[in-house]
């Protein structure tokens, strides 16, 4: 229940200038519940508070499981200082540079009580104050003005429903300039902020006073309309769709206004169309220049061909070092690269991709006389081997023998930007892309223009597993393009066949479940139960793998939701509760809702800023400093063979990884995945969800849940997603 505080500052304990965030110490002047303590500590996000300042605060009470009682602040509004002393506290604060006590107490005996106020209305009055300069002057005036300025400007969004949090994202990214913006735009904060969508911009635009038929309306609509539908994976609305969404937006929309935007729209080039489709500029770009790409390399030769004697040799003797026999169509796959500027490498779990894509590397260093141990350009390899995700890539390094790396990395992604593109293309003879079909549009468009005329690609992957997260279906589509030349493969090999948890993704592949699904079998076993029970199973199979020698990175829970009684979030927190358990001795870290704790499992949610670590990554908390600077580490995390410091303000990039959803398991293995099916998560189990949640087991699959959850999820195949990646390379061909 919300209640109010109202006093002043004592202390700051803590301050993250990146977000806002901050806990302090506030003496009680007022408050609606008379029973608390003097002295209370509040948190939240702030404009930075400095003490001897005066706040009313509107919040609730929270238990810190560490820090004991806290005020969660909701709504914050300072009071300028009233008293003499406070006044003249407040102007040698440091918020005034160059303003020492003396100064302000020159001001306060010039000025008086009302000084702020008079230097608000009149800054020129300072002029009058003996000893103070017509620089000091200027700078409290402008100070004050500007601090003046962001408090209202704080005080307006909470007005139109912001939340502190939000209300200060806006600030840190307008400064002086959020009310202004507000008032003549305040669609913009769409597109600016992360938080606010179409809804809560027109909500604060109707505030204003803005007509529904606003042009800044319609444009936010359409913008608004196609970055959602990017956010399902469409790469473009077609006309009727983007009029049928902007529509449901506006409610009632005037066709000649909807023109006058779209037009508008298109000539700031926010927005592109081609025939009827209309794309986000950035998208429009990645899926046309990813057309051209292919074109130019399907019409493009190989520098250097063999004949079919010396490759057949070659393979022969790879054979006899591995101690392997390929099957003929591994040996066309292998072939088919070495000839071809552009190939494609399809097939299901089992099938021997892997094999595959090791023995061509070997076989291509063979032929072309390469070193693998690095001959290239500053010590690159000749061969180079990428996929989407930091595990993909180790796990390619594993089965290969050849290191591996992210895609991101590949292309020297710094801090938004990426230095290899065509102007500055990578190095190497050979890429191989594992997990393609995890590329989106965008990414694929970004890798494609900076590989080389001479190097040759392999993409690597399995059109069944889930599409990407971001639009397009770029392997789904250059598979539909006869011109690509491509080997599927189909034989599930001896290792593999008695494998039932393959066998289940094969019939999953049809849109099938066996008739076994709930006899217990050597690697695989179904837990039919309701949905309340799940957990405790989920529980009990994680605690007993634990007691059986399995490490934290040999079982994941897999969920396809976050929240919900049984969704990720809530699993991570039991997880915990029961494998590292809030004990005396042992560190932890609060983070929002969650708590961090030494020892503790956590995934990257992205791609780290300062260190090559990825979206995906899962690593262990080795060290902490709970009493850390606000510029120190507070936790370090191990991941593989690098330990990565994070201050308080970078916790955001990480949650508790002991389950995950399968999104972020794509490209990943485990000896044992955990997979619960149940009725809650309906929307969002789909045959290929579930195909590429049990092919992350290794060894062993726990299902736990309804058979019937299960089944309804095999038979449904999602929705298609606009784009027309294959038809425009098709196009004039």
């Amino acid at each position: 229940m919300s209640s109010f505080v109202k006093g002043m500052i004592l202390q700051e304990v803590f301050f993250s200038d990146d977000t806002g965030y901050g806990v302090y110490r506030l003496e009680v002047q007022e408050a609606s519940d008379k029973s608390i303590s003097d002295e209370v500590t509040i948190v939240g996000h702030f404009l930075r508070p400095v003490a001897g300042e005066t706040y009313a605060c509107e919040g609730e009470w929270r238990e810190h499981p560490r820090f004991g009682a806290q005020y969660v602040v909701s709504k914050i509004n300072k009071e300028l200082p009233k008293t003499e002393q406070a006044i003249i506290k407040y102007l040698s604060s440091g918020l005034f540079h160059g303003i020492g006590k003396k100064t302000a107490e020159k001001i306060v005996a010039g000025l008086g009580g009302d000084a702020l106020h008079i230097i608000a209305s009149n800054p020129s009055a300072l002029a009058e104050i003996p000893g103070v300069s017509h620089t000091q002057a200027n700078t409290i005036a402008e100070s004050l003005g500007e601090h003046q300025a962001l408090e209202e400007a704080m005080v307006l969004l909470y007005e139109y429903g912001l939340g502190a949090a939000l209300a200060l994202r806006v600030i840190q990214r307008f400064k002086q300039e959020t009310v202004k913006v507000i008032k003549e735009n305040p669609y913009l904060l769409i597109d600016e902020i992360e938080g606010i969508g179409f809804f809560k911009a027109d909500e604060i635009a109707k505030a204003q006073g803005f007509s529904p038929h606003a042009p800044e309306r319609y444009e936010a609509a359409i913008l608004y309309s196609l970055q959602e539908a990017s956010n399902e994976g469409h790469v473009y609305l077609a006309r009727n769709e983007l009029h049928t969404s902007s529509k449901e937006l506006l409610t009632e929309l005037d066709e000649s206004i909807f023109e006058d935007a779209l037009g508008n729209l298109l000539k700031k080039k926010k927005v592109m169309m081609e025939e009827d489709r209309v794309y986000l500029v950035t998208l429009f770009y990645a899926e046309f220049n990813m057309a051209l790409k292919c074109k130019v390399m399907l019409h493009e030769t190989v520098e250097k061909t063999f004949p079919a004697p010396e490759l057949f040799q070659a393979i022969g003797e790879l054979e006899e070092e591995f101690e392997v026999h390929y099957a003929d169509s591994q040996r066309e796959a292998m072939i088919k690269a070495l000839t071809s500027p552009l190939m494609i490498l399809t097939g299901g779990p089992g099938t021997g991709k892997t094999t595959v894509i090791r023995g061509l590397c070997h076989l291509f260093a063979r032929l072309h006389e390469l070193n693998l141990d690095g001959d290239g350009k500053n010590g690159e390899l000749p061969i180079r081997l990428v996929a989407p995700t930091g595990r993909a890539a180790k796990r390619m390094t594993e089965t290969t023998g050849i290191p591996a790396m992210t895609i991101h990395r590949l292309l020297g992604y710094r801090g938004g930007f990426f230095e290899h593109d065509a102007d500055n293309p990578i190095t190497g003879s050979l890429l191989v892309v594992d997990e393609t079909s995890m590329l989106d549009i965008w990414l694929a468009n970004q890798l494609f223009r900076a590989i080389p005329p001479t190097m040759q690609v392999v993409l690597v992957g399995d059109a069944d597993q889930l599409p990407s997260v971001g639009p397009g279906l770029v392997l789904e589509h250059l598979l539909e393009v006869p011109q690509i030349p491509r080997v599927q493969l189909t034989d599930i090999f001896r290792q593999a066949e008695d494998s039932s948890i393959i066998q289940l993704a094969h019939a999953i592949r049809k849109g099938e479940l066996p008739d076994d699904l709930l006899t217990p079998l050597a690697d695989r076993r179904f837990f039919s139960c309701q949905a309340e029970q799940s957990m405790s199973v989920i529980e009990q199979t994680y605690e007993n793998a634990i007691k059986k020698g399995y490490t934290l990175f040999d079982i994941q829970v897999l969920a396809p939701m976050y929240k919900g009684q049984v969704g990720v979030n809530r699993i991570n927190e039991k997880i915990q509760q029961i494998i590292n358990p809030k004990r005396v001795g042992v560190k932890e870290v609060a983070w929002g809702d969650t708590i961090f704790r030494f020892g503790d499992k956590v995934l990257q949610l992205s791609n780290h800023q300062d260190h090559p670590v990825y979206n995906g990554d899962m690593g262990l908390i080795s060290a902490m400093d709970e009493s850390a600077k606000q510029d120190d580490p507070v936790l370090w995390v191990q991941f593989d063979r690098q330990e990565v410091p994070y201050k308080r303000n970078q916790l955001g990039q990480l949650s508790l990884g002991y389950a995950c959803s399968v999104h972020k398991a794509q490209g990943s293995e485990f000896p044992i995945v955990i997979f619960p099916f149940l009725p809650s998560y309906h929307r969002m189990l789909e045959r290929n969800l579930i195909y590429t949640g049990i092919t992350r087991s290794k060894s062993y699959l726990i299902l736990c849940g309804e058979v019937e959850s299960m089944r309804k999820g095999v038979k449904a195949t999602g929705e298609a997603r606009n784009t027309v990646l294959k038809d425009l390379i098709l196009d004039e061909w």
